[in-house]
């Protein structure tokens, strides 16, 4: 999932504004109790998320994947006051855990946490949403973007994680590629042939897909 050097990453994460005691409680207690906590958005692309949220200034920002909550907090924390997150999450397991992260947090009464299939939850949801963050079941990335896009207002943003797929988007001629490797392909092009948006994809962590709404 890391392309950079991991002496650059360190470095990188040194001139980052710090994690504090809870997103480190949050990755410890992930590491330790969840499987694939890789799956959690980590230092760098956490701030990131705060820092975009913060310059946009969305009213209402819209989740799909919420997994340990590391990502909706620091999504949350860049909210203006008055601001709401909706994230949405279909793992009931982690219930929980993810509720006293955000207890803990302080911005729980900022934050609308379902859980249930977000392919049946969004179309009940009225929007505008003028921030999306997709990072759940990469076999329905373009679903989703399908679902939101009319959601999104003009200058709204899209942001979808794991794109470059740990490289496994870079595809050999005559070489078989798996189901989510082919379904994150076809994401990323739909993506960029889409005249509604424009676009750019950011080698950040595992890969970041942005897209503003024309």
């Amino acid at each position: 999932m890391e392309f950079i050097d991991p002496a650059l990453l360190s470095y990188c994460e040194s001139i980052t504004s710090p994690e504090d005691t809870l997103l480190k409680k949050i990755t410890r207690e992930t590491q330790a109790k969840v499987l694939m906590p890789r799956m959690i958005s980590g230092h760098l692309q956490g701030k990131m998320l705060e820092l975009f949220v913060k310059m946009t200034q969305p009213k209402t920002i819209l989740e799909i994947g919420t997994y340990t909550g590391y990502s909706g907090i620091c999504l949350a924390r860049g909210l203006k006051p008055g601001g709401k997150l909706i994230t949405l999450d279909i793992n009931d397991e982690l219930e929980t855990m993810v509720r006293e992260f955000f207890e803990e947090s302080g911005l729980a009464n900022q934050i609308d946490y379902r859980l249930g299939n977000a392919r049946e939850i969004i179309p009940m949801l009225e929007g505008p949403f003028e921030f999306v963050f997709i990072d759940a079941d990469k076999f329905f990335y373009s679903e989703y973007f399908d679902l939101v896009i009319d959601k999104v207002p003009k200058g709204g943003i899209i942001l979808a994680d794991n794109v470059l797929w740990s490289g496994k988007i870079l595809v050999e001629e005559g070489q078989k590629v798996d189901k989510d490797t082919q379904a994150i392909l076809d994401f990323n092009q739909k993506v960029q042939d889409d005249p509604r948006v424009e676009n750019i994809l950011l080698p950040i962590r595992d890969g970041v897909l942005m897209a503003r709404k024309l």
